[in-house]
C-alpha cells in the first residue's frame, strides 16, 4: 500500500483507472494533497479535495453528482456546471470562518461562490463555475447523530445546501429559508433516505 497524506494512492489510482475518473496533483495551503476530478455527462464536474485525510469521504463521490444532476433539473438549470468540494477538520474550518465571515467557531458548512447572482453569471463556452464548497467531516458524523439520521444522508444534505448557496439561495429571511429548506428536501428526498 502506497501512503500518502493518509491517503491510500493505489487504492485511489486503481479507483480511478476502474472508473475513468481524472486524478491531479497540486499544492494546496503548502501541503500536497489529491484532486479527484469526476467529468460527468452532462458537462458537470465536481473536483474533490480531501485536506481532512478522511478516507470514508470517497463514498460520496456517486451521491453529489446525482445531486448535482437533480439540483440542475428542478432549478432547470441548464449548461454545463463545474465546483469544488474541499472536505476540511473543525480546526480547519473555524480558521475560515473567523477568517473570512468574522465568526469565531468550527461550523458544518462554508460556500464561496464565484458569483453571488446567478443571472449575472459570466459565461465562458457555456461553463459555469459555481464556487467551493468546504465541509466539516466532523460535522457529517455529529450532526447525523444528532439529528437522527445516517451519515450518508447529512453528508449530501451539507453539500445539497453548500450547492444551492452557490447557486444563489440563502436563509438569512424566514420566506428565503422555506424556499431554500423545501429546495433542499426536494433534491435530497427523491436520492437519499432520512
Amino acid at each position: 500500500m502506497i501512503q500518502k497524506d493518509g491517503v491510500d494512492v493505489e487504492m485511489l489510482l486503481d479507483d480511478c483507472k476502474r472508473t475513468g475518473h481524472i486524478i491531479y496533483s497540486c499544492d494546496f495551503f503548502e501541503k500536497k494533497v489529491f484532486f479527484l476530478g469526476l467529468v460527468y455527462n452532462q458537462g458537470m464536474e465536481i473536483i474533490f479535495t480531501n485536506n481532512a485525510k478522511d478516507r470514508s469521504v470517497y463514498r460520496y463521490k456517486k451521491d453529489f453528482e446525482m445531486i448535482l444532476e437533480r439540483a440542475c433539473k428542478v432549478l432547470d438549470r441548464k449548461g454545463d456546471w463545474s465546483l469544488s468540494v474541499i472536505y476540511v477538520t473543525p480546526e480547519q474550518i473555524h480558521e475560515i470562518n473567523r477568517d473570512y465571515r468574522n465568526v469565531d467557531r468550527p461550523t458544518d458548512v462554508i460556500s464561496f461562490a464565484i458569483q453571488d447572482d446567478m443571472s449575472d453569471m459570466w459565461i465562458e463556452e457555456d461553463q459555469y463555475e459555481l464556487g467551493d464548497i468546504f465541509i466539516n467531516v466532523q460535522a457529517i458524523r455529529d450532526q447525523a447523530k444528532a439529528y437522527g439520521h445516517s451519515i450518508r444522508r447529512e453528508a449530501c444534505f451539507l453539500f445539497c445546501h453548500g450547492l444551492l448557496h452557490l447557486m444563489g439561495y440563502d436563509h438569512m429571511k424566514e420566506e428565503d429559508e422555506k424556499v431554500m429548506f423545501a429546495l433542499q428536501d426536494e433534491i435530497l428526498d427523491e436520492l437519499v433516505q432520512r
